[in-house]
C-alpha cells in the first residue's frame, strides 16, 4: 500500500469518528435539553429562596439532562419513520441509518440509567419518581402511541415537558406542594401555543406524516383559537405566583410584559394573511417568554444570596 493510500484510509477513519460522535450528539437532541435545563434552574432558584447547595444543584441538572437526553434518543428510535417523512427531521442518524436502533437503545438506556442514579445520590425519592414519570409520559404514552393516534397527543406530552421545573423545585422541597403544582400548570398551558405554533408552520411535515395535531386534524384558524385560549390562561397562571408570595415584583414584570405581547400576537394571527410568518413568531415569543420567566425566577432568588 503506498503512502497515498495509507494517508487517504488515516483521514477517513478520523472523519468517521467525529461524525460517529456528532450523530450520537444528535441523537440526544441538545437544544431540546439546554430549554429544559434553563427551566429547571427556574424551579430550582424558585424553590431555594435564598439558600443554595452546590451538591443538590449539580445533581439535579446532570440528573435530569441524562434522563432528557434518554427520552431524546428513544424517541428517535420510535420515530425514524416519521422522521424520514418530515423535511424538518429527514437528516436524523436514526432516519438516515447512520445508528442502528440496537446502539440508539443502548445509549438511551446508559443515559438513563445513569440519570436515575445521579437524582437519586444527589436529591430525593420524589425528584427521582417526577423524572421517571416524565421520561414514561414523553416515551411510553406520548411518543409509542398518543402521537400517532389522537390530537390530544400535545396534551400529554405537555405533561412531560413541563416536568423538568417540577424536577428542580422538588429537588429543594423535597414535597409537591402548591408550588410545585403552579409551575406543573404553567408550563403545561405555555407548551399547548408553543407547539401549536410549530405545528402551523410545519404542517406540510405533519400532514405528509399522518400526525393528528390540531392544525391537520380541525384546521389553522381552529388552532389559532386553541393558541389564544392557552395563552389567556397562561397569564394569570404564571400570575399565580407572584400572589402565592412564590415570586416576587421582577418575575411579575417579566411575566405581564412577555405574556401580554404573546397575546397581542396570538389575536394579531386573525388579521395577518402569512400563518406560517405569523406562527413562526408566535413560536420564537413562547421560548423567549419562558426563558425569561426562568432566568428572572433565579435572579430574583440570587439577590438574597449576594445580599
Amino acid at each position: 500500500m503506498d503512502h497515498a493510500a495509507s494517508a487517504s484510509q488515516h483521514d477517513d477513519r478520523l472523519t468517521v469518528v467525529p461524525s460517529r460522535w456528532r450523530d450520537l450528539l444528535a441523537l440526544t437532541k441538545p437544544g431540546i435539553i439546554g430549554g429544559n435545563l434553563i427551566a429547571t434552574l427556574g424551579g430550582y432558584f424558585l424553590a431555594a429562596h435564598g439558600t443554595f447547595d452546590w451538591v443538590t444543584f449539580s445533581t439535579v441538572m446532570l440528573g435530569i439532562a441524562l434522563v432528557i437526553a434518554s427520552g431524546c434518543a428513544c424517541n428517535n428510535v420510535i420515530d425514524r419513520d416519521i422522521d424520514a417523512l418530515m423535511a424538518r427531521t429527514r437528516h436524523r442518524p436514526l432516519a438516515k441509518g447512520r445508528i442502528s436502533i440496537t446502539q440508539a437503545l443502548g445509549v438511551s438506556a446508559l443515559l438513563g440509567v445513569a440519570g436515575v442514579v445521579c437524582l437519586a445520590l444527589g436529591t430525593n425519592g420524589l425528584t427521582v419518581a417526577l423524572a421517571v414519570i416524565g421520561w414514561g409520559v414523553y416515551v411510553g404514552v406520548y411518543s409509542l402511541y398518543m402521537k400517532r393516534h389522537s390530537e390530544y397527543g400535545t396534551l400529554v406530552g405537555s405533561l412531560s415537558g413541563a416536568m423538568p421545573p417540577v424536577v428542580g423545585y422538588c429537588a429543594v422541597t423535597g414535597q409537591f406542594d402548591s408550588g410545585a403544582f403552579m409551575l406543573l400548570v404553567i408550563f403545561c398551558l405555555w407548551q399547548m401555543p408553543h407547539s401549536y405554533a410549530i405545528a402551523i408552520f410545519r404542517y406540510a411535515d405533519y400532514r405528509r406524516a399522518s400526525i393528528p395535531v390540531l392544525p391537520v386534524v380541525h384546521g389553522i384558524k381552529r388552532a389559532k383559537h386553541h393558541i389564544l385560549g392557552y395563552i389567556v390562561a397562561f397569564i394569570p397562571a404564571s400570575l399565580a405566583l407572584v400572589l402565592a408570595s412564590q415570586a416576587g415584583t421582577g418575575y411579575l414584570c417579566v411575566a405581564l410584559a412577555m405574556g401580554g405581547y404573546w397575546l397581542y400576537l396570538a389575536l394579531c394571527g386573525f388579521r395577518l394573511g402569512d400563518d406560517v410568518r405569523w406562527a413562526k413568531k408566535v413560536f420564537g415569543v413562547s421560548i423567549l417568554t419562558i426563558t425569561a420567566m426562568s432566568l428572572v425566577m433565579v435572579l430574583e432568588a440570587m439577590v438574597p444570596m449576594w445580599a
